[in-house]
């Protein structure tokens, strides 16, 4: 499934560019779901991330 919305701005991915969002993203956790456009739980950790979204779950830093 292709993502309808950033997951760091929460605004619709195919409108505008969000280079500068992807290149913060290498550096942080994501902050809105990308299917739903819900703002994430988000919890930082020593090593990582974990980020839950109350519809579609789960994501964990890799």
């Amino acid at each position: 499934m292709e993502a309808s919305f950033c997951d760091r701005c929460g605004q619709l991915a195919r409108i505008g560019s969000h280079d500068v969002c992807a290149r913060a993203r290498a550096l942080e956790p994501p902050r809105y779901c990308s299917s739903c456009r819900r703002r994430l739980v988000v919890q930082v950790t020593p090593l990582g991330w974990s980020a839950r979204c109350a519809e579609h779950g789960t994501s964990v830093s890799a």
